[in-house]
């Protein structure tokens, strides 16, 4: 049972709203929906809902997570990889199911999806590999050097950065999406 009621745009103070707008208008809202970013009353749906408690928090949080989703350098297959493993590592189901919509769309196949689900580098080649192996390496806590050499040779420090920042930012919407008990 979630421990936070969705707050609906009707309820919300005049930053909420504003940050409300800047998640239900922006570039998550645009284009095809993978998954629903809102319930039938018009609360935000996943860890959208909880951002609203904190917005001047929230709308960093928010626009960190779009800038990853919109406007980093990894492929969308890249991305999702990472994403789903993240959320493998933190059984969490909204992130599972969303962003398992969302990779189906950029190509990934029922079996790769599986393997993403047990968190199976092995499944992948190339570039798509080295993100693999690279984020299960970050989710054990770091790189060590040869892992480090490994993921800046296929990926730049630039790259590593850029997965890095996203293995962090999903693994906070992991944690808040768990400790508000916010399911699929």
């Amino acid at each position: 049972m979630t421990r936070l009621p969705g707050l609906p745009p009707g309820s919300l103070d005049p930053d909420q709203a504003a940050l409300y707008d800047a998640i239900a208008g922006g570039p998550r809202a645009a284009g095809p929906q993978h998954f629903a970013l809102t319930c039938a009353d018009g609360s935000l749906r996943g860890p959208f809902n909880a951002m609203l408690l904190a917005p001047g928090i929230g709308a960093a949080l928010q626009d960190l997570g779009a800038a990853i989703r919109y406007r980093g350098s990894l492929t969308d297959r890249c991305r999702e990889i990472a994403i789903l493993l993240v959320a493998a590592r933190w059984d969490s189901d909204f992130e599972r199911e969303s962003h398992e919509a969302v990779g189906s769309a950029a190509g990934l196949t029922d079996d790769e999806l599986a393997a993403l689900r047990r968190q199976d580098a092995g499944a992948f080649a190339g570039e798509e590999a080295a993100v693999a192996r690279c984020v299960v390496d970050l989710l054990d806590g770091d790189l060590d050097d040869a892992a480090w050499a490994a993921a800046a040779s296929s990926l730049g420090e630039a790259g590593v950065f850029e997965l890095a920042t996203l293995v962090g930012y999903y693994a906070t919407l992991a944690l808040q999406l768990r400790v508000f008990r916010v399911g699929a």
